[in-house]
């Protein structure tokens, strides 16, 4: 009956995850309202709520207080995830709700605690006389062991995965579920595929524009198709230039760059200030000089048949 009870607590155990994301919900949850009620002041004087931030920070945080955890026996984030607080303390197996004490103990701890340190630091932020510094050092101690006490805490969660922060440890109170869980069966195909083709379309992304694609497509095209006649004969440009190597265009201000092939100016001009190594698409001859048409072959010569 034991191990029965201890295999059902086991797969109703709440995840660290969960616990850590309501914690992360609660966090925003207080943004959202401190920021909603510091826009109702937004047309008053400034600094109006400066001296009072504390208090009335202290005042939100109870009143959400009194409709969650007082009221619900969890915070907003663990409402949203389906989590509850359970005392820890009770002898009984079934689910038993904190306790009165407990719930106002966990409101002196997290409410009170913040509101302490932010009046204590404004009290002592301008305060030189010797009592009041010997004061603040011993704040700053009792802050700075509570600190090491939740980050002791919060290294014991992540091995058991019980009492996320220290005052639920201390308070003796835990997440569990409000309802129970429903084993299901999660199909992870479709979520591996779309991880795998995002993986390979992120890797053609770096690796393309490291490929220099005008100059294998010249590689390959003088593997496949033999080169014939001398290079630079006029009546291998007579034929070539009847359209531009790179754009297929009739060539605009034609130009050379040492092989039979004729290119647009502004075409070759472009290509070989992006690539310093640029060689023709067609040939594959390296840049030597870039020179226009030689005046005796026209372009009204070159496109006779």
């Amino acid at each position: 009956m034991a191990s029965g009870d201890e295999n059902a607590e086991r797969t109703n155990r709440v995840l660290r995850i969960s616990q850590l994301d309501a914690l992360e919900l609660n966090k925003a949850l207080e943004q959202l309202v401190w920021s909603q009620f510091t826009q109702c002041f937004h047309g008053f004087k400034p600094g109006l709520l400066a001296r009072f931030e504390p208090e009335v920070k202290a005042f939100l945080w109870l009143f959400l207080w009194r409709f969650t955890i007082y009221s619900k026996n969890a915070t907003v984030g663990q409402s949203v995830l389906n989590i509850q607080y359970q005392n820890d303390l009770s002898p009984n197996l079934s689910y038993q709700p904190p306790s009165r004490n407990q719930k106002l103990w966990y409101a002196v701890c997290t409410i009170g605690g913040k509101w302490l340190e932010e009046r204590c630091y404004d009290l002592f932020r301008n305060r030189h006389i010797a009592s009041f510094r010997k004061a603040k050092q011993c704040m700053n101690l009792v802050v700075g062991l509570l600190k090491l006490g939740g980050l002791i805490n919060f290294l014991i969660f992540l091995q058991r995965g019980k009492f996320a922060t220290l005052t639920e440890r201390l308070l003796g109170i835990h997440s569990v579920f409000h309802k129970p869980q429903s084993v299901r069966e999660v199909g992870f195909e479709y979520m591996n595929r779309e991880l795998l083709w995002h993986g390979f379309a992120e890797f053609l992304i770096f690796l393309l524009p490291l490929i220099n694609v005008q100059k294998l497509r010249a590689k390959l095209s003088s593997w496949c198709v033999p080169l014939t006649g001398a290079p630079g004969s006029d009546s291998t440009l007579a034929t070539s230039g009847r359209q531009c190597s790179l754009c297929g265009e009739w060539p605009t201000m034609p130009h050379t760059i040492g092989c039979e092939h004729v290119f647009c100016y502004y075409c070759v001009k472009s290509s070989f200030l992006f690539d310093m190594s640029f060689t023709c698409p067609k040939c594959g001859t390296e840049v030597h000089s870039l020179q226009p048409l030689k005046s005796g072959i026209e372009m009204a010569e070159v496109s006779v048949p």
